[in-house]
């Protein structure tokens, strides 16, 4: 994806891109291509997995189901073969946020598709869908409510137009609701009523919040609504949607057969007979608690979000951008301050590129919104203002940010003056690791150069990488008329060898 800082000429942005969403229930591929600025599907592919139901309650996957879902992405990833890195995005939801950290899976499953897979919190996941929806639906700004029931969990999004204004993730989905609550698939009133209860006890915590923001169309997404929808529709109980008669027809339906494995209803498939009840009882449950009295059915979901958040990226329109700049203004970060210290390490990074191998689109900006952000915590206070920002940045609902690049943010702004943190960065994938940790270097640089604060100009040193052998090299006589600096960069040397860089200056 292109950049908004790119070192020497920038590449042309690619013409064809593809996501891949894994989720608890399904995984889904599109490929689409970018012609005259139109977005045009021309591949599709979904593959029922129910990665969920293979979560232990030591937060690992059943050996079953990890053969399973590696298949299904081996497919996908022939379909892949080829395309460069940045014109593939795929994201793991649910059941990957749940998945023990110090599980292999997520390394076996990029292998498999030849592309890394972001993790993403649940309101990143509600943001994208809404992304999705809402530029599938005909154009208007009238406020709706969006819900996509996936395999683990619910999102529930208010929105006008292409902006959400109000969005949840709630921890239920057809999946877990199914295997908790309708046991074996034993289907009956009383398991159903148990059913609709957790759902309306997990939606209570935002109930009036959702029921107050004044919204005038239901939209729903996902492969559990459209099932739902085209089985009301066949049975001619709804036209063209899902009303609240329909859902209760189904409901007394579903009871009525006695099991998951006897439903016999026309236009649902074998696959997604065994969790259908689970994703007709959230439905319900929300149709009920939340007022909805019609829900209208999107094609878009999760996997169409991604690909115009990834159209939006090459068109330079990164919600990241806007992101990083509503939390300086939400934290009174000294923004002059802060954006000369992010011109020097861009500076700085411009001379290690090929060196440390800093090649990825997306280092610079990094490297530019740490720089940026790395004064945050001082909203909190000003000792260890270094950590309270990292707790922020880490903690934070951070639009348009993966969990794992959050988690990178959080170790830059940890490590940006005093001990460096070498924890937070082992903790981290190896690859993410070992470029997390020269940006890092970088930017301590960039702050060191800039402690006493000054607007006025200062010389930029010339950065030469040796592996891990720095050299910071002055103009002449300068570091004698700035003594500080240079006891400055005596002690960073010495905080840096813990890190394994051996600073060298003069």
């Amino acid at each position: 994806m292109a950049s908004w800082f790119s070192p020497g000429a920038e590449a042309s942005p690619p013409d064809t891109v593809a996501t891949v969403d894994l989720g608890s229930n399904s995984f889904h591929m599109i490929v689409a291509r970018i012609a005259d600025g139109d977005l045009q599907v021309i591949d599709r592919l979904k593959e029922m997995v129910r990665l969920g139901e293979g979560l232990t309650d030591t937060r690992q996957l059943l050996p079953a189901v990890v053969e399973r879902a590696l298949a299904c992405l081996e497919r996908f990833g022939q379909r892949l073969r080829g395309m460069p890195p940045d014109s593939v995005r795929a994201v793991g939801t649910n059941t990957l946020r749940q998945l023990d950290p110090a599980s292999s899976f997520l390394e076996q499953a990029e292998s498999a598709l030849g592309h890394s897979i972001d993790v993403i919190a649940g309101r990143e996941e509600a943001r994208l869908i809404y992304l999705g929806v809402a530029n599938g639906l005909a154009a208007g700004d009238e406020r709706r409510l969006v819900v996509d029931i996936g395999g683990g969990s619910t999102e529930v999004i208010v929105g006008e137009g292409v902006t959400p204004r109000l969005r949840e993730s709630l921890h239920m989905g057809c999946v877990n609701m199914s295997r908790e609550r309708f046991p074996g698939g034993k289907l009956s009133a009383d398991r159903m009523d148990q059913a609709e209860l957790a759902g309306a006890l997990e939606i209570r915590p935002v109930r009036e919040r959702f029921r107050r923001a004044d919204w005038k169309q239901a939209v729903g997404s996902s492969g559990t609504i459209r099932a739902i929808a085209t089985v009301v529709e066949a049975r001619g109980w709804s036209a063209d949607g899902i009303s609240a008669d329909s859902l209760d027809r189904l409901r007394d339906a579903l009871i009525g057969f006695g099991s998951s494995a006897a439903i016999d209803l026309k236009g649902l498939s074998e696959q997604r007979k065994p969790v259908f009840a689970g994703g007709v009882a959230v439905l319900r449950a929300l149709f009920t608690t939340l007022g909805i009295e019609y829900m209208q059915i999107s094609q878009e979901a999760l996997r169409e979000g991604l690909i115009y958040e990834m159209v939006g990226r090459i068109r330079h329109e990164d919600v990241r951008e806007r992101t990083v700049s509503a939390l300086c203004q939400r934290f009174d970060v000294d923004e002059e301050h802060a954006d000369r210290i992010k011109a020097t390490a861009l500076t700085l990074y411009g001379q290690v590129i090929q060196p440390w191998g800093l090649t990825d689109p997306d280092h610079p900006s990094m490297l530019g919104w740490a720089a940026r952000l790395h004064e945050v915590g001082l909203v909190i206070g000003h000792s260890q203002y270094q950590k309270h920002g990292a707790y922020l940045l880490h903690n934070a609902d951070l639009s348009g940010f993966t969990r794992q690049e959050q988690a990178v943010l959080a170790a830059l702004v940890l490590g940006h003056r005093r001990k460096f943190p070498n924890q937070e960065f082992l903790v981290l994938p190896k690859p993410v690791r070992d470029y997390s940790r020269h940006l890092c270097v970088i930017l301590r640089l960039a702050v060191l150069l800039h402690r006493g604060r000054s607007p006025t100009t200062k010389p930029c040193p010339m950065l030469n990488p040796d592996n891990e052998r720095l050299r910071l090299t002055f103009p002449d006589g300068w570091l004698s008329q700035h003594p500080q600096t240079c006891l400055e960069l005596e002690q960073e040397a010495e905080r840096l060898v813990p890190a394994g860089i051996r600073l060298e200056y003069g």
